[in-house]
């Protein structure tokens, strides 16, 4: 079974850990002078039922490998974004067919309960109702006008009104395009030339970033990536993740030099790492007295902490905000914002170009709106954290039960955790985890219908759609995994 799953073919779950059918309560209760005519009947139609149930019970993936054989000499290794590939789980990837609520659907008709939402911005449940209603109204009027809309103001108070930091924003199309506006801005405003980023957070694929970067880097285990030329990176300076004395010593060294420090207040890209006490306020106060700005990239932690995103939650102020994936509801969406006077810099009303011909696109804003609305809705943070709560702590607590070494842990929506003994406190830490028994462990959530990401460094996400059902099924699932890997 691990075989086929290496080599990319479709693999059975274990039968023997299947619940055995219950019989019906008034075939049990039959009278043993029953005839044994009647006795035979009864037990072939058992018999049947039961291989039915067997029958529903394999998993296969034969309609995926298929159709990923096909996409393979259609699109680079069969994908449009590298962490799809399941290269650093191995097994055959997912194609899917379906999606809504905490649930998703493959090609094969399997179920699974989902924790990567759409990496991230499926907070309030795939396929919300109101969300898709209020889209098929819009998409009435039309998809794309190129060029100023209502909507556009609509989400950007809601935004500017709900992220401390920010007074002004700038509506893109995905977090990548959000964070590289943000860095140009932040250097024509400076007008210094260097950036410092931690290793192991990523902001897009822009080619000052690919530097010691997290997600499908990580995954594919690249230092950096080829065709970036040594002049796109030649500013840009790395530290580790929690480590303020590096930090501080970069300033040092180039004194005057450094336009903004970039960061992911919770990495996510890295696994899931979360800030040590005080590090963020040290941060802030360093780039202050050297006259830098400090960018926060919450496109994964902005309205997933908290509905003013981690600024809200660790209560620090950054000058600079990137989002994405949330306030676009599933659609394509980025943007950044921050001070009115750093924002004024921006073309038109300043010489910072940057232009995009769907930016701020009737569908994404449609879809932002009625998600944010949503999340202001009393209890919806506090219910964020009792399911992933319940859920990070059901896992861990599994893993240590079967005799793994593993840690983790959570914030509201996001959650994460590693095999190995912990804490883990940056890149380097989480790089020794053992991603080996990972892949076998994604790989058996998948055969018991749950769906996580299929890296173990990327952060997991819950949403308003999963049920403590779902949490106590999951669980289940994990604690017969853990067992047998």
């Amino acid at each position: 079974m691990a075989l086929a799953a290496v080599i990319g073919l479709s693999w059975s779950s274990n039968l023997s850990l299947l619940p055995s059918p219950s019989i019906p309560s008034r075939l049990s209760k039959r009278s043993v002078n029953s005839s044994s005519s009647s006795s035979s009947s009864v037990v072939v139609k058992g018999a049947i039922s039961l291989e039915k149930e067997k029958e529903k019970k394999i998993f296969s993936l034969e309609k995926s490998e298929e159709i990923f054989n096909a996409a393979k000499d259609l699109m680079p290794g069969g994908v449009n974004s590298p962490v799809r590939a399941f290269k650093s789980v191995g097994g055959q990837p997912i194609v899917f067919d379906s999606v809504k609520g905490s649930h998703m659907w493959d090609v094969d008709g399997n179920k699974y309960i989902d924790y990567v939402g759409s990496w991230g911005p499926a907070i309030i449940g795939h396929a919300d109702d109101k969300v898709n209603a209020a889209l098929i109204e819009t998409l009435k009027k039309g998809t794309s006008f190129g060029a100023p809309c209502l909507l556009e103001n609509i989400l950007a108070e809601m935004v500017i009104s709900a992220m401390p930091s920010i007074e002004m924003v700038r509506f893109v199309n995905s977090g990548t395009e959000a964070c590289m506006g943000a860095l140009r801005l932040a250097r024509a405003f400076t007008g210094r030339q260097k950036i410092i980023k931690f290793e192991g957070c990523y902001h897009g694929h822009a080619d000052s970033f690919l530097v010691k970067a997290g997600s499908g880097i990580a995954t594919l285990g690249l230092p950096d990536s080829p065709g970036v030329p040594k002049g796109a990176t030649s500013d840009t300076l790395t530290s580790p993740i929690n480590d303020i004395e590096t930090i501080k010593s970069l300033f040092d060294a180039h004194k005057g030099e450094i336009a903004a420090v970039i960061l992911e207040p919770v990495v996510g890209n890295a696994g899931f790492i979360t800030p040590k006490s005080g590090f963020l306020d040290a941060l802030r106060e360093i780039t202050k007295q050297n006259n830098a700005l400090l960018i926060f990239d919450e496109v994964m932690t902005g309205f997933r902490l908290a509905y003013g995103g981690a600024q809200e939650y660790f209560n620090i102020l950054p000058d600079l905000t990137t989002l994405g994936k949330i306030i676009g509801g599933g659609l394509p969406v980025g943007a950044y914002g921050g001070r009115k006077e750093i924002m004024e810099m921006v073309a038109p009303s300043g010489p910072m170009y940057q232009a995009g011909t769907l930016s701020g696109n009737p569908l994404a804003m449609t879809a932002g709106i009625h998600t944010l609305r949503r999340l202001k809705e009393p209890g919806c943070y506090d219910y964020l954290d009792k399911v992933t709560g319940e859920l990070i702590g059901g896992i861990l607590d599994a893993g240590k039960k079967a005799g793994h070494e593993i840690s983790g842990g959570y914030i509201r929506g996001m959650f994460g955790f590693f095999f190995a003994a912990g804490p883990v406190d940056n890149f380097e830490h989480a790089k020794k985890s053992d991603t080996a028994k990972f892949a076998r462990f994604h790989r058996g959530m998948l055969e018991e219908g749950i769906y996580l990401a299929p890296s173990q460094f990327e952060a997991g996400f819950t949403s308003l759609a999963h049920t403590s059902k779902d949490i106590e099924m999951t669980v289940e699932a994990a604690a017969k995994v853990l067992q047998r890997i």
